[in-house]
């Protein structure tokens, strides 16, 4: 499966947001692989010589989500405080970490540990921040995709 293949099943304001946050992944040195998985169409974006990935674009019943794996969370923690209220819900519906929470998981794998407002979360890194796009949510998606690749580019 193609990138363009993938934009072919987006309707226009999805095509827009994914145009945009692929030209400026790809312009911060990214790649991009895109699949079709069983539980829908998959582009997932990695950046550097590491193999893990950045973000990746999930299409869903729901529509389009973007997981952003926030690796340098440390860097710009007080962003998550602007988060709009349904972001902060979806990050508040996601999975524990086992790991954190109860020595569980695997001992590779390690959550997010951060504070929004005030409350504190211990959430798995594979859904902690994982967004439906909506016209509030996606320049906040925007923005902490941004936070995340500066941060590793440091």
């Amino acid at each position: 499966m193609t990138y363009n293949d993938f934009i072919m099943t987006l309707n226009a304001e999805q095509s827009v947001f994914v145009e945009d946050i692929n030209n400026f992944l790809m312009s911060g040195g990214c790649k991009a692989v895109f699949e079709e998985k069983k539980s829908g169409l998959l582009g997932s974006y990695k950046h550097g010589k590491t193999k893990k990935a950045l973000i990746n674009l999930l299409f869903r019943k729901s529509g389009l989500k973007v997981r952003i794996y926030g690796e340098h969370l440390d860097n710009y923690r007080d962003f998550l405080n602007t988060l709009p209220e349904q972001m902060v819900d979806e990050i508040n519906g996601a999975s524990i970490c086992a790991r954190l929470v109860n020595n569980g998981c695997s001992t590779k794998c390690m959550g997010y540990d951060f504070v929004i407002n005030s409350k504190h979360f211990q959430k798995c890194r594979y859904n902690c921040f994982e967004f439906l796009v909506t016209n509030e949510t996606a320049p906040y998606i925007k923005a902490f995709i941004e936070k995340e690749l500066t941060a590793r580019g440091s």
